[in-house]
């Protein structure tokens, strides 16, 4: 099965726009009218440029307020499907959508307009060309595919067929499994768009706030499933109207498109395995057991404080590798990596981002499997040239810079830890010189991981982090920062094993935008560990010399209201430093670092019950602490 996407759905000019289509993978592209107009070549030339990037046109539109015109309307709107006819001779499509009719002179009744369009089947069928029949939402007359398909029954030409589009079918909330009865060679061309749920005008929203399958809220793969029983074997193509898209990079919403449609068809060819769908084989969606590892990119300075850190948090330096400047920090199953190595890619992502997050390693149950799945929708594989005694660990490049590595029992990737890494004495000390002692304090396992980039890219990261491991998502909070909102939006398993909280910041101002500006891009903000005992953790946290991040005292007086608390249940959240929430299932403890470096963060969390939640009515005040502790360092007041 074919792929393709409206030039209206990415920005920069005509030739940038196909340069970014054909990149991505794509086999095809819809002309939008308007692109063609603003750009400076003739028909021929374009249809040829397009060639030269190795695509084809797949359809040309839109061709509006058509069918039901009375006299003398309707001889000029045939005139005017002629002239188009002429254009795409030149430029060498075969193909035209004719949306359904908004025109106030418009007259209703099917039989009228499937003489229309019979008609024009005659003419186009001169020419060699098909014309396609679109429902829009909004339509006058016709804004059900089921009405748009018995047009086209009636009209009852060769020449003449229906276009679905899942936006204008499953907006108004009409039942796709209606698609089921139109016989696929019928069908001519098949556009598909998600959208968050809104309420709002149909057209604002279609023309605003459409995204790619499965970063939205519509039922677009029940749509899919569908077309599919129907036989359909033509293109499938994206048509996205949105106003964050035409203000970002060609590039990454290519492919983007391309990896939601290969996304799509994966998940139909499971479901309908009796149905002819050619799709890219590759693994199911990818099981996460776990994080295996994180690791830190520093240098030396940067390491010694990041470890004074990690000792008062009770981790120990537990391992060196064997032939590199790469440390291993242990508590529980959290395995924390500190790379001060002076070449390879930790040392690069030193350079351009500072300290920070440069690699995560997941748990899987096949590694070499994880990386074909991925590959196979869109992500780059890593490979770097291993040294002696090293294992080869599959790998892919994350977004924001950063690595992804799969770990698995099936090989000695299991044993990397004693492969490539060697017993030490834990000789760190403390920022006075001293040696650094701690004990454990009951951190078990990293609870999530919190990655923070600009609110534009959150959807590509949805998709990503989707696609390829079993994960959902769920829906999107605003979390307030004294400067502003920050969207926040988990990615995560029924088992809770791979947490991943996307924050997307819209100004420098917030506390993620600043980290953001700062980091030169997105990238791990916190890690949040996990305890069975928050206070006992308090305790022993303080014991090595913690100092928590103070919240105010305001939060504790407000908190005790709003949930009636025991005072003194309150007095030891105070004395922590611990936030609280709780739901209908379960209570919900938060306690946090200071900031590290511009803006890096530790969080230590307990989940009693079934709280699935991750404190977000508390964001606000943690922020604001946060930003009076970094305040000194240049953190713009709010």
């Amino acid at each position: 099965m074919k792929t393709a996407i409206a030039t209206v759905s990415i920005a920069g000019d005509l030739r940038e726009k196909l340069a970014a289509i054909a990149a991505a993978g794509f086999d095809g592209v819809e002309i939008f009218e308007n692109d063609f107009l603003a750009y400076d070549g003739s028909p021929r030339d374009v249809g040829q440029m397009v060639r030269d990037y190795g695509l084809e046109i797949s359809l040309f539109q839109p061709f509006r307020d058509f069918e039901g015109m009375p006299e003398p309307q309707r001889s000029k709107v045939f005139d005017r499907a002629e002239r188009k006819f002429d254009l795409m001779g030149e430029l060498g499509a075969d193909l035209v959508l004719i949306c359904s009719n908004v025109s106030p002179a418009s007259l209703g009744g099917i039989d009228r307009a499937a003489r229309d369009f019979h008609d024009l089947g005659e003419r186009a069928a001169k020419r060699g060309i098909r014309v396609g029949y679109e429902a829009l939402a909004w339509g006058r007359h016709v804004n059900d595919h089921r009405d748009a398909w018995e047009i086209v029954r009636r009209a009852d030409h060769a020449n003449v067929g229906i276009i679905l589009d899942s936006f204008h079918t499953l907006a108004r909330k009409i039942d796709p499994e209606s698609i089921r009865s139109i016989p696929g060679d019928k069908i001519f061309f098949v556009q598909l768009a998600d959208a968050p749920q809104i309420d709002m005008d149909l057209l604002y929203w279609s023309r605003h706030f459409r995204n790619m399958p499965g970063e939205g809220d519509l039922d677009v793969y029940g749509f899919m499933r569908a077309v599919a029983a129907t036989g359909y074997e033509g293109t499938l193509s994206l048509e996205i109207f949105n106003d964050q898209f035409r203000g970002g990079s060609p590039k990454f919403i290519s492919v983007d498109g391309h990896r939601s449609l290969v996304y799509l068809m994966d998940r139909v060819r499971r479901a309908e395995p009796d149905i002819r769908l050619t799709s890219p084989e590759m693994p199911d969606r990818i099981a996460v057991s776990g994080v295996e590892f994180v690791e830190f990119a520093a240098d030396e300075e940067e390491a010694r404080e990041l470890g004074t850190l990690l000792h008062t948090l009770g981790f120990e330096r537990a391992r060196r590798h064997v032939s590199k400047d790469v440390d291993l920090w242990r508590q529980g199953e959290i395995n924390i990596v500190i790379n001060t190595e002076r070449d390879g890619f930790a040392h690069a992502s030193h350079v351009v981002h500072g300290m920070n997050v440069c690699d995560i390693g997941l748990r899987v149950e096949n590694a070499e499997a994880t990386v074909e799945r991925a590959k196979a929708l869109d992500a780059e594989p890593f490979d770097q040239p291993v040294g002696p005694g090293e294992l080869k660990i599959p790998a892919i490049r994350g977004l924001g810079g950063g690595l992804i590595h799969f770990i698995d029992e099936q090989s000695d990737l299991a044993k990397v830890w004693d492969i490539e890494f060697q017993p030490v004495a834990d000789k760190s000390t403390d920022k006075r010189g001293d040696k650094a002692t701690s004990a454990g304090v009951g951190l078990t396992r990293i609870d999530h991981v919190a990655q923070t980039m600009n609110y534009e890219e959150m959807l590509t990261s949805l998709l990503f982090y989707t696609s390829i491991f079993e994960t959902e998502k769920t829906p999107m909070v605003d979390v307030v920062d004294p400067a502003g909102l920050v969207r926040s939006q988990v990615i995560e398993n029924a088992e809770g094993s791979l947490r991943i909280t996307l924050n997307g910041a819209e100004n420098r101002r917030t506390l993620a935008g600043h980290f953001i500006a700062e980091r030169f891009g997105s990238a791990v903000q916190h890690l949040a560990f996990e305890t069975s005992d928050i206070f006992a953790t308090a305790a022993a946290l303080a014991a090595n010399g913690f100092q928590p991040l103070e919240i105010s005292g305001n939060y504790y007086d407000d908190l005790e209201a709003r949930f009636d608390l025991d005072s003194a249940f309150i007095e030891q959240l105070k004395q922590a430093h611990a936030l609280y929430d709780r739901d209908e299932q379960g209570e919900y403890f938060q306690l946090y670092s200071p900031g590290f470096g511009e803006g890096f963060f530790f969080e230590i969390v307990e989940r009693r019950g079934g709280y699935r939640g991750y404190g977000a009515p508390n964001a606000q005040f943690r922020i604001a602490a946060q930003k009076r502790h970094m305040r000194p360092k240049g953190m713009p007041k709010y």
